[in-house]
């Protein structure tokens, strides 16, 4: 058994399912907070990454002056957007709520497109966190992904903090379920709730910048995240940050040891038909014959393709026998 190859692999979805946390966060954040489903989530991670890349490559300036500056900056927006967009869509009901954050989510795309033009930008890891963090066997585990692991725990640490052992936590959660009672009480309730949501745009941007050395930066981006980010809340709990962690976890890892496996349907039949010791003639058949089949792709499928599928079916399973989520709250 190799340790090094199962070390490195856990560790690798450990990361993954951290920084999908990480972008999941700000819209689990926006949710319980606000009750707003945000569909631009992920196209402000995209943002993120398209400001990042402007000031560390292009504008010749480093990695780490964009890390604290670009979320800033889109924490900004993200607040213009809600006080000149979203309040004045959230009378009419969280259908226009919706309709309003799909139509920005394809606005930003198409802006994007414009503006950076549709081909892949290429970006450097920091020289700070280039080379492996340490090398178990053949295997070796990067700088970048342990510093991944980092800025991800210290956020969820950080926002478990604010909301819960602070009083502008406790001054956030109750303007959700009595906003009337915390407006008589002297505080600006519409400002608390624009400042949640530049928090969670905020969030969503450091999750893009952090992705910018590991994944495409492209106007697709958007598209590729965003379906994986509402299947987290959805199978963690709407609104529950605890519950995007589980999730987030055990999408990152399951998926990592899926991509890494190497294995394909077809194998594991033949595991199981030799621990059985019985013998199928349809295994023994060569390949191109088998993909003739009507089944043939699917004996084929390896366990890369099964790995897209599984968060998913997770959601589907999830929805069918828990509606609210793994550490949600049934509404009564």
């Amino acid at each position: 058994m190799d340790w090094g190859f199962i070390t490195v692999t856990l560790l690798d979805g450990l990361a993954r399912g951290l920084y999908y946390f990480l972008v999941s966060a700000g819209l689990t954040l926006i949710f319980s907070m606000m009750g707003v489903l945000n569909f631009a989530h992920a196209s402000f991670f995209m943002l993120g990454g398209y400001f990042a890349y402007i000031i560390a490559q292009e504008w010749g300036l480093s990695f780490w002056i964009a890390l604290p500056v670009v979320p800033l900056i889109i924490g900004a927006l993200g607040m213009v957007v809600e006080r000149y967009g979203l309040r004045h869509v959230h009378k009419f009901g969280h259908v226009a709520e919706l309709i309003f954050t799909f139509g920005l989510a394809f606005l930003i795309q198409e802006f994007v497109k414009l503006v950076f033009g549709s081909d892949t930008k290429p970006y450097v890891k920091p020289e700070l966190l280039t080379g492996s963090l340490f090398t178990i066997g053949d295997q070796s585990f990067g700088s970048y992904r342990a510093f991944m692991i980092l800025v991800s725990i210290s956020i969820f640490i950080g926002l478990y903090l604010l909301l819960t052992r602070t009083r502008v936590g406790i001054i956030i959660q109750a303007a959700l379920t009595h906003p009337n009672t915390v407006s008589n009480l002297g505080h600006n309730v519409p400002l608390i709730f624009m400042s949640v949501f530049g928090v969670g745009t905020a969030l969503a941007a450091l999750a893009g910048i952090i992705a910018l050395p590991t994944d495409a930066l492209q106007p697709g981006a958007a598209a590729r995240l965003g379906p994986i980010i509402f299947v987290i809340i959805v199978v963690g709990g709407l609104g529950s940050l605890n519950g995007a962690l589980v999730a987030s976890m055990i999408i990152g890892i399951l998926t990592t040891i899926f991509d890494a496996s190497q294995l394909s349907v077809i194998n594991v039949m033949e595991a199981v038909t030799n621990m059985l010791g019985i013998e199928w003639s349809l295994l023994e058949r060569p390949t191109y014959e088998l993909r003739r089949l009507m089944v043939g792709d699917l004996i084929m499928m390896s366990t890369k393709q099964v790995g897209a599928l599984f968060p998913y079916l997770l959601m589907v399973l999830i929805l069918i026998f828990r509606p609210q989520g793994l550490l949600g709250k049934r509404e009564s």
